[in-house]
């Protein structure tokens, strides 16, 4: 969501009244910050990688776990090693995408807090301790139940196991007198059968995920990134998908998101478009959580057939943008994220010098959270254009993390090298989505994938024969023979257009390929994401040592492609139906929920070794010595 600056947060009755003064303000400090960058050129490649932390309570007496909201998103570079010298014996972090017992009543904090005081979310299940006592996680949640008129509402499909009864209704909904209005929802159909209901944003902010940022060369390769980073969001949930259980039930999907989407779900009735449009302007196709709408980059690959769904926008903002002197492209995508509301409003920041502040622009560009984030500078900041790729589940070892991390930027340098070609229509990438979240979708699903990736004139599936009319091939190289650079860069020269460029129709260029093929090559012309990579590896001056670093972790994005290797999702879905305690009625006790977590700590530690998770001799980057014995646990958060 942003900075966290300090002030007086304002109700939504009051944040609502300045939802016009926000935009206005924030579309003019993004306007100031493109006459101030829009020609800056020449930012070298710098990446960083966010990873988010649960900070779990080992209860070695009882075997039980309990949780905080503890984040610590925000710590240096060093965050693990730092964070764990300051903690107490029996309390560890870990990388975990969801702790599979949030919201199971009185036992999963430490110390126990009662829901019956949740203020905020008004929730069954979450005590107001469980939220950030910053006002702008607190304000946040009361304004988004606030403006939805209605609370917060989640239903992930049960897994149905062998004794699971039929039909289900959570038994864990609390069978009392609503505290409050809305509660009585949840008995009266808001809870459906054979599902798992939530019903507060901490569902999905307490989730952990990890995130990466690039800054590109100039704003036009930022948007190019951006593009081809799109389809590559879903793709990229899938295969580090790392929450199958929620609320102490096994469900039938193994990632986040769609419980993200629906806890950062404002949208009114009428935006939804269940209701006529009366106080509301626009019917929403979408949560604020969500997939991208809109590619927006002006390179010559991008059709306008490829943005093919129904994308509102501000009309007044657009024109303001145009005829400023930006593309449409771009305006639209800045037009589309201005039909939001701001969430939080601070009654200290509403009057600001739009030439020195971008708090009102980013009060709705950071409450806009898609796989991909298109990210101005910030004004007179060091900072370039960059692009957040922000799909991709947290894994449970440093070298899961950094594998998949290391494999999106080497991915991402080649689609810059040799002038990659992503593009499929939206509506694909948004139906890849809904696949990537299914069950075990690596091994059983098929994804919508572009089948010719390479510029005109390559043949070669490995990318080491390009076509060439003289004595250059279409990248520039001399004698078809890549250049070697000493590290990673930005600013690749583009490929020339081809002379007589053939336009094929767009349900002609994708198919549905495995995952599997989609990582390992499929036919003549797509050698794969892996054999792109290894490509534009050739082209690196790097040592021996390094080199065997990078494959390591190639390797690791190669198994887990071919289901060789279990995800996360799977090997924890298989740890619980395995576990002697498990009743195969879909139900994760406190005792299997201990003992999983105590495993995972164990895999970090690689003190247990699970060949069909990991590979046996698999580095690990942070060999932290961590004596902690276990008997039973607790969590914290």
């Amino acid at each position: 969501m942003g900075l966290l600056n300090l002030g007086t947060p304002l109700t939504w009755d009051e944040t609502s009244k300045y939802a016009d003064h926000v935009r206005e303000h924030g579309i003019t400090q993004f306007l100031h910050i493109w006459d101030e960058a829009k020609d800056r050129d020449g930012d070298e490649l710098l990446w960083g990688d966010e990873l988010e932390y649960m900070v779990i309570a080992f209860d070695d007496e009882t075997r039980m776990r309990n949780s905080l909201s503890v984040k610590p998103k925000f710590l240096p570079v060093s965050t693990k090693a730092s964070l764990t010298s300051t903690l107490i014996s029996q309390i560890l972090p870990v990388t975990v995408t969801s702790f599979p017992r949030l919201g199971v009543p009185g036992t999963f904090t430490e110390p126990h807090f009662s829901p019956d005081g949740a203020k905020s979310s008004h929730s069954l299940f979450l005590p107001e301790e469980t939220i950030s006592q910053h006002a702008r996680y607190l304000v946040a949640d009361t304004n988004m139940r606030s403006r939805k008129a209605s609370k917060l509402t989640v239903n992930l499909p049960l897994f149905i196991d062998e004794r699971t009864p039929r039909p289900f209704l959570d038994p864990t909904i609390p069978p009392r007198r609503p505290l409050h209005a809305e509660d009585a929802d949840a008995m009266n159909g808001a809870a459906l059968i054979d599902h798992i209901y939530m019903d507060a944003l901490c569902f999905g902010a307490g989730c952990c995920c990890l995130q990466l940022t690039f800054q590109s060369c100039n704003i036009e390769e930022a948007r190019r990134m951006y593009d081809a980073l799109v389809p590559m969001g879903p793709i990229m949930l899938a295969l580090t998908a790392a929450s199958p259980i929620w609320r102490g039930y096994l469900s039938d999907v193994d990632c986040r998101w769609s419980v993200l989407s629906g806890c950062y779900d404002d949208r009114t009735a009428e935006e939804r478009g269940r209701e006529p449009l009366k106080e509301n302007k626009y019917v929403i196709p979408k949560s604020r959580f969500d997939s991208v709408d809109l590619y927006i980059s002006t390179d010559r690959n991008n059709k306008p057939a490829y943005n093919d769904i129904d994308v509102p926008y501000n009309q007044e903002i657009y024109t303001r943008v145009v005829n400023h002197g930006i593309d449409e492209l771009l305006s639209k995508h800045m037009a589309h994220i201005f039909i939001r509301d701001p969430l939080v409003v601070f009654s200290e920041t509403v009057d600001e010098d739009d030439e020195t502040s971008n708090d009102h622009f980013e009060n709705l560009q950071s409450t806009s959270w898609q796989t991909v984030r298109f990210k101005p500078p910030p004004p007179k900041s060091p900072m370039g254009w960059r692009v957040e790729f922000r799909s991709m589940e947290v894994q449970l070892t440093d070298f899961e993390n950094a594998a998949f991390v290391v494999f999106v930027v080497l991915l991402s340098r080649a689609v810059l090298a040799f002038s990659l070609n992503f593009y499929i229509p939206i509506s694909k990438v948004d139906e890849n989505m809904s696949r990537a979240q299914k069950r075990d979708a690596v091994r059983q699903g098929k994804f919508f994938f572009r089948k010719n990736v390479l510029p005109p004139g390559y043949i070669s599936p490995t990318m080491t024969t390009p076509l060439s009319s003289g004595s250059s091939s279409p990248l520039g190289w001399q004698d078809g023979n890549p250049p070697k650079e000493a590290k990673l860069r930005n600013g690749f020269p583009r490929v020339p257009p081809p002379p007589m460029p053939v336009d094929t129709p767009v349900e002609d260029e994708y198919e549905e390929m495995s995952m599997e093929e989609i990582f390992s090559g499929k036919g003549a012309t797509f050698p794969g994401l892996l054999g792109l990579v290894e490509a534009y590896l050739d082209t690196l001056d790097i040592n021996p040592s390094e080199r065997l670093q990078i494959s390591q972790y190639v390797d690791l994005v190669r198994r887990r492609a071919n289901g060789s290797l279990l995800t996360t999702a799977s090997w924890m879905r298989e740890f619980v139906r395995s576990h002697p305690s498990y009743k195969f009625d879909s139900v994760v006790s406190q005792e299997i929920n201990y003992d999983l977590m105590v495993a995972i700590d164990e895999i970090e530690r690689a003190v247990l070794r699970v060949p069909e998770f990991l590979p046996q001799d698999y580095a690990r980057m942070d060999c932290m010595n961590r004596n902690t014995s276990h008997k039973n646990s607790t969590i914290a958060v």
